[in-house]
């Protein structure tokens, strides 16, 4: 499958620590604050960093030596996990920790979302092919082809924000899954809800409950219980939108920036979209760091603001200019960013030129911006930065 999804990183096996050494350093640090649920959950992924290290995940069983005779069966992966909780109590932070140092030579950790619309392409892509190639050449079902596929590129598949809301994803998971995990995937997941609650009152859920039940045997299921919402807290009676423009705003937003990804070095992020990338300058931990020009300067529309609202839970943005005719383009386009943020609730902390109200003050236009003033407001509110990414 090729490579073209939102939020992913594909890595090779190192000698990065463990997520244990890891985590334990941010606490003597004092950049994280100790919570019992998260050591938890560390001491679990710790278990499956050291069992992965031990792990051969290419002496396949049914290989030549294998059947005949001479070399040994495959070993049996280790045990994938699958976190749940609610939003901001790390997951997202214990995710990078565990794949950052996973002893793995192929591994690739990406959006759930994402990972599904690469594995319809793939099907779609297949199906082209038995119509010109014919189905005796390539196979008929397209499950089995993608699983090979997938598997052949990840040994170790870890997954952001693990949600199921669509029939066709519904559908083909238990499928693709009894494939992946029958090829010896390791799947880490992370998610806002529990197994049993995925797809909830979705289109004939029935169906679905087998992949649940399947989800439930293979992997170990943890609640991340964490009394205290750790985004929030960082959030927590800092404003979020900062004006006019300036030093004393960009400095603002730096230091948010800072605390909510922890120090991090926080690398450029590329997301493929429709087959073309839509570059963040910084992200790191869920929080992208762009400019207004990064964004809404370029040629980008509604599926490319989508994306980077599902890939990431808080943007934090600079340099949002004076809107009126002169720069319609790029009105139009915060405007759709700001819906497909709202939408989706994303925390945004911004430095603009203007407050709300008077962002977009007259001309061809500033009666439609009222809309995204108001939703403006609404995102500093504390009822809306407590809301889950997503809506959950």
């Amino acid at each position: 499958m090729a490579a073209d999804q939102a939020q992913e990183q594909i890595g090779e096996g190192g000698g990065a620590p463990g997520p244990q050494a890891a985590y334990q350093a941010l606490v003597a640090r004092a950049v994280v604050t100790p919570d019992p649920a998260q050591r938890l959950a560390v001491e679990k992924l710790e278990i499956l960093h050291r069992r992965l290290a031990r792990w051969r995940p290419d002496q396949q069983k049914g290989g030549l030596l294998a059947r005949l005779g001479l070399g040994r069966s495959r070993e049996e992966p280790p045990q994938g996990l699958y976190i749940y909780g609610a939003v901001g109590r790390g997951k997202s932070m214990l995710m990078d920790l565990f794949f950052k140092g996973a002893p793995v030579t192929r591994k690739r950790r990406v959006h759930f979302h994402a990972f599904m619309q690469d594995v319809h392409r793939a099907i779609f892509g297949h199906r082209q092919m038995v119509l010109t190639q014919g189905a005796g050449r390539v196979g008929a079902d397209p499950i089995p082809v993608v699983a090979r596929q997938i598997a052949a590129e990840a040994a170790l598949l870890c997954f952001d924000e693990f949600q199921v809301t669509d029939v066709a994803d519904a559908m083909i998971l238990g499928r693709l899954f009894t494939a992946l995990w029958g090829a010896g995937v390791v799947v880490v997941a992370t998610s806002n809800r529990p197994p049993r609650d995925l797809y909830q009152d979705g289109l004939n859920r029935p169906l679905f409950l087998p992949f649940i039940a399947l989800l439930e045997d293979t992997l170990d299921v943890l609640h991340l219980d964490g009394a205290q919402d750790w985004r929030m807290a960082r959030l927590a009676g800092r404003p979020v939108y900062f004006s006019p423009l300036g030093r004393d705003a960009t400095a603002a937003l730096d230091e948010v920036f800072l605390d909510l990804t922890r120090g991090s070095t926080a690398p450029a992020d590329v997301l493929t979209v429709l087959g073309h990338p839509v570059t963040i300058p910084r992200a790191a931990y869920g929080v992208a760091r762009a400019a207004f020009g990064d964004l809404c300067g370029m040629p980008l529309g509604p599926a490319d603001f989508l994306a980077v609202a599902r890939a990431y839970h808080t943007l934090v943005l600079d340099d949002v200019p004076r809107l009126g005719p002169e720069n319609r383009n790029e009105a139009k386009r915060f405007v759709t960013l700001v819906d497909a943020l709202y939408e989706a609730r994303v925390k945004l902390v911004v430095a603009a030129a203007a407050p709300p109200d008077a962002l977009y003050p007259d001309g061809d236009g500033a009666f439609e911006f009222q809309r995204t003033a108001s939703r403006l407001h609404e995102m500093q509110s504390a009822d809306y930065l407590a809301s889950g990414h997503g809506g959950a």
